[in-house]
């Protein structure tokens, strides 16, 4: 049976595309082509901590991130209770993980010499079982951007039906079918009356996102 003290030592919130070996903490980067990043801590794969006593989950992801990351500001969300008794060498440690989706700007004030941001599909060598963790952030990520346009608001309040698709590819990893990908669209989406001049001189329409009840 395990101790008192691993009970109480579960992961709070691991760095992935996520993870930390405190959790998971799932950092989507969208600016150019749109990457699916993780930020990774070099030391112990995902900026992660032990829950402290009488500490909250979410209080002890954002300790993390300030403290190993020097990150702040993020709300990561729960993804999945990760509890393998053979999950960690260190004895019978449970995970939470997080996620949390933003452009890479928010990641400016990162510590640059103690943390990198790796391709979710190539995160280099990872311990644990942090690659599943990986994993189940970016399937997570994607069955969310399957069927609504850019949950996470990577593209700010209005956008064109290009750029949103070209996100949506980004992060599905994999050209959409385009009318397909409109029908989708077109329902959840309503048109500003504005035009921008997009590519080859062309004005293309520019939308925001309908409101739901």
């Amino acid at each position: 049976m395990a101790s008192r003290r691993a009970l109480q030592q579960h992961d709070a919130g691991r760095n992935t595309p996520t993870g930390t070996d405190n959790g998971g903490f799932c950092v989507a980067h969208l600016p150019a082509a749109g990457l699916v990043a993780q930020l990774q801590d070099r030391l112990v794969d995902e900026a992660g901590t032990f829950l402290h006593e009488r500490e909250t989950l979410a209080d002890a992801v954002d300790r993390s991130l300030c403290e190993k990351a020097n990150v702040r500001g993020l709300q990561p969300r729960q993804l999945h209770v990760f509890d393998d008794p053979d999950r960690d060498e260190r004895g019978w440690v449970l995970s939470v993980a997080h996620v949390e989706v933003v452009r890479l700007e928010r990641l400016a004030s990162r510590f640059a010499e103690t943390t990198r941001l790796m391709p979710a599909a190539a995160p280099g060598r990872l311990s644990f079982d942090h690659r599943i963790i990986i994993e189940r952030a970016v399937d997570d990520l994607r069955v969310r951007y399957r069927d609504e346009p850019d949950p996470d608001r990577l593209l700010g309040d209005e956008f064109t039906l290009r750029e949103l698709r070209l996100a949506h590819e980004a992060v599905a990893g994999e050209e959409l079918q385009r009318d397909a990908f409109r029908r989708t669209m077109d329902p959840q989406l309503i048109a500003t009356g504005t035009t921008i001049t997009a590519r080859r001189g062309r004005r293309a329409e520019v939308f925001r996102r309908r409101q739901t009840a």
